[in-house]
């Protein structure tokens, strides 16, 4: 398989990644975080899902919470400041 061949085959792993996310109604996002990927960024129920589509192959992280609403805006601040330390 040739280069241009992978990268065809790449592009249209996402392409039919996001027909899917389209055809049932699945907002999503899409970013570049790393110069050989581009990632799509989607919510459900419970969970925030990354999917990140290379030439060859795709990786995907899924992140669980509780989905609570918190008021704690201490909490909000000290966790942000935390995260860029």
């Amino acid at each position: 398989m040739t280069k241009t061949s992978k990268l065809l085959d790449g592009m249209q792993r996402l392409l039919d990644f996001l027909e899917h996310l389209n055809n049932n109604n699945i907002w999503f996002r899409l970013e570049q975080t790393v110069p050989d990927a581009i990632m799509v960024t989607l919510t459900l129920v419970g969970a925030r899902v990354e999917v990140s589509f290379f030439v060859d192959h795709i990786e995907y992280s899924i992140f669980r919470g509780t989905e609570e609403i918190l008021d704690d805006e201490v909490a909000l601040r000290e966790m942000l400041t935390d995260s860029h330390s």
